[in-house]
């Protein structure tokens, strides 16, 4: 005799498989039903096709063993192959092993056609019997765990897919929040032009600068750079930016500011991060600049014969030490001076290789032995095009780095751009 050997549930116990047997013979039904038992099978019995579908629309089989003919003298299977019919259109149904004592070549044929596994002919070999159902069964347990496993994917993709939308929704509300706290207007002063532009390099960044009109042609000059990038970037971006704001004013001057700062951020930032930051304040009828340079990119002074300075008095990076003490950088502005502050997302933007694609993994990183634009080559184009206004000025320096680099920006990138009439 064929054994069968069964797989375990849960709880480790044997997972008895369940047969549904339909025939219009008592006698049929009783056979099948001992023989079953005796091999460790469970079962339920039907006589009816109305029977039968009944039962399957509420319980789970493993397989189904079922006769073609069930009115009294039928002898071409036609009520079973309607059966067949209607079962075909229902969903997660077992393997069916179909049995007839008239069986035919076509008769099996269109019977297979319908979805059958399998078919026996009556009287039936024990062994044979046997062996059909326990491959059917494996057949169909093997089918109903791939679909499980298939729906579980499904469900998974979903919640990833709901999960991802939810991200992107908050992450857009994040960055309509973030500019929203940068300037919605560039405010002016007589005799200067002033240009900003802030490019985050994911929707959501941690570059930041602010334009604070102190009225009476003063403005404070901002401009920082918070260590990482993404939403946890902007998280401190937006503190930084009230804490500024709160802080500064025209009678601040802007090392204590930078003191100020760096005692707050100290206190609130984990030990891996760190804000770089330069501030100044403009006294535009004087044309004085007042600044602290508190570990950022030095700003670019290019006068109108083509030298040029760095500002770069100050100190360290915010947050890094507990005490510091910035010093105080002065600049005296004449006509014709250009003065460019930036990011490092400007100077370190890279060159592709030569032929390599700008596609998928390959645009959010590069390579270790790309060439970055550079601070050189950023005060060449400032002192060659120094004639330039202000917007026109930001304009070509934010054309030209992405000309570079080819689009592939791998930081976030802002300049503000002082022009002096």
């Amino acid at each position: 005799m064929a054994t069968m050997a069964f797989p375990l549930s849960a709880d480790g116990i044997a997972a008895q498989p369940r047969v549904l047997i339909a025939d219009d013979q008592t006698d049929v039904l009783e056979a099948l039903r001992l023989l079953l038992k005796g091999h460790g099978y469970a079962t339920e019995a039907v006589s009816s096709p109305a029977a039968l579908l009944n039962i399957i629309k509420n319980t789970d089989f493993d397989a189904v063993l079922m006769d073609l003919n069930y009115a009294r003298d039928t002898t071409s299977g036609r009520e079973g192959l309607d059966l067949l019919a209607q079962l075909q259109g229902m969903t997660n149904i077992p393997p069916i092993i179909v049995m007839t004592g008239w069986a035919t070549v076509g008769l099996a044929v269109e019977a297979m056609q319908r979805g059958v596994g399998d078919f026996v002919e009556k009287p039936w070999t024990n062994t044979r019997l046997l062996e059909i159902l326990s491959k059917q069964i494996e057949i169909g347990r093997a089918r109903r765990e791939s679909r499980e496993k298939e729906i579980q994917r499904e469900r998974a993709r979903s919640e990833t897919v709901y999960r991802v939308e939810a991200q992107e929704r908050e992450i857009d509300e994040a960055l309509a929040i973030q500019k929203a706290l940068l300037p919605s207007q560039i405010p002016q002063t007589p005799g200067y032009r002033i240009s900003a532009v802030w490019q985050p390099f994911r929707k959501v960044g941690g570059d930041y600068y602010d334009l604070l009109d102190f009225s009476a042609g003063n403005l404070g000059i901002c401009i920082a750079d918070v260590a990482g990038k993404g939403v946890a970037a902007a998280m401190l971006m937006a503190n930084l930016q009230s804490a500024v704001r709160g802080l500064a004013g025209a009678n601040t001057p802007p090392e204590q500011l930078c003191n100020r700062l760096n005692e707050l951020v100290r206190r609130n930032l984990t030990d891996d991060r760190f804000i770089t930051l330069f501030y100044a304040h403009l006294d535009g009828p004087q044309h004085n600049l007042r600044y602290a340079n508190a570990g950022h990119n030095a700003p670019i002074l290019v006068h109108v014969d083509g030298s040029y300075e760095r500002l770069e008095q100050g100190g360290g990076v915010l947050g890094a030490f507990e005490s510091q003490n910035y010093r105080t950088g002065m600049q005296q502005l004449v006509p014709g001076d250009r003065l460019v502050f930036f990011t490092d997302g400007i100077t370190e933007a890279c060159a592709p290789e030569a032929g390599a694609p700008l596609s998928g993994a390959q645009r959010q990183s590069v390579s270790v032995d790309a060439e970055e634009f550079g601070e050189s080559r950023l005060i060449e184009l400032v002192v060659e095009r120094r004639q330039e206004d202000a917007e026109e000025l930001q304009r070509t320096i934010l054309r030209t780095v992405g000309e570079y680099c080819r689009g592939n920006w791998t930081d976030d990138a802002t300049l503000i751009l002082l022009a002096v009439d």
